[in-house]
């Protein structure tokens, strides 16, 4: 199969690339990426020359591009994103534009190509918060920031296209996702190499929000399973089974680093902070699919990591990213 994966020299699609090449030998991948400050071609470094790997830099809102690059491929699983809820405050205008009208741009390019299939990456941010229980995929939407509501106006694009053409696109809906080569602004990469560098670990309001983690290789071979084997116009929700608040968590990345826990910081809550993300499963579930990473084997192996790849991450927190650390956290960060 020849896949075309956008977003691929992101976190999640530079995992999925190398995922797919590796347990897919007679797959060919052209990853498009535009290349935003975290798209990063170091995350694929190990793939250059492969005979089945073609890297194409790129927007997806360019219809003409995508429209080049897309064909005669057999799929396309789109991960190309504007992610990080806090940029999204400060910046909701590219978040838009890529989460929004760059699905358009993939969805025209998918139906006036015929391309057999979409996958189109979304996060469970697009329903919202929930006290108890958990969302199912049949539940309505309410994201509480501009980057969950351009990821919930993206999947309703994908689904309108689904009633409207029968396009052969499905939905997957995420929990929260971490592992190698994740950016460090998002909270388990910051904080590791915050306490590697004995750094206050800024902590949102009373630190009692509750995430459902997700290894990333799990998230990847999820899908992969929906990929190959789901149904089309169909919503799949993934989730890691392990909920956990955000200081326990902090608790536990310190303790496996030795550090000590006077350097976590409370500061202040960011607007529209929703408090507990919980998805049910049963879908991808039964497509035969279950997360092979305990929570706490993949959070030792994720600091592990980033302790060995310091010449990876340590780059990437200078400069821009500085500026937005000091203004988003108001804590001194010596980079």
């Amino acid at each position: 199969m020849k896949i075309l994966v956008t977003g691929g020299a992101g976190f999640i699609g530079s995992n999925f690339v190398r995922y797919l090449l590796e347990r897919h030998p007679h797959d060919s991948i052209i990853n498009l990426d535009k290349l935003t400050y975290a798209g990063n071609l170091e995350n694929l470094r190990d793939l250059d020359g492969h005979p089945r790997y073609t890297f194409i830099h790129g927007d997806i809102a360019d219809a003409k591009l995508v429209r080049e690059v897309a064909r005669e491929v057999d799929a396309v699983v789109n991960m190309a994103a504007e992610t990080h809820v806090d940029r999204s405050i400060l910046d909701p205008g590219s978040f838009i534009q890529t989460d929004v009208y760059g699905t358009f741009v993939l969805l025209e390019a998918v139906r006036e190509l015929r391309i057999p299939r979409m996958v189109h990456v979304s996060t469970d941010e697009v329903y919202g918060s929930i006290e108890t229980g958990a969302f199912r995929e049949t539940d309505a939407l309410s994201p509480s920031n501009p980057y969950s509501a351009s990821k919930a106006g993206g999947d309703l694009v994908v689904l309108a296209y689904w009633k409207t053409h029968r396009l052969p696109v499905l939905i997957t809906r995420s929990s929260n996702n971490f592992g190698p080569f994740q950016y460090p602004e998002k909270v388990i990469p910051l904080f590791i190499t915050n306490a590697l560098d004995d750094l206050p670990l800024p902590l949102y309001g009373d630190g009692r929000n509750v995430r459902d983690w997700l290894y990333v290789l799990d998230n990847c071979a999820a899908i992969d399973v929906v990929l190959r084997m789901g149904e089309d116009g169909e919503i799949y929700n993934i989730g890691g089974g392990a909920e956990i608040e955000n200081l326990a968590l902090t608790r536990r990345i310190l303790t496996l680093l030795g550090k000590p826990e006077s350097l976590v910081r409370f500061v202040t809550d960011r607007p529209g902070h929703d408090r507990r993300y919980a998805l049910t499963c049963d879908k991808i579930r039964a497509l035969g699919w279950e997360p092979a990473h305990t929570f706490e084997a993949a959070l030792t192996e994720t600091v592990r990591w980033y302790q060995e790849h310091e010449a990876w991450w340590r780059p990437l927190k200078s400069g821009e990213f500085l500026e937005y650390y000091r203004r988003q956290y108001n804590v001194k960060h010596e980079g």
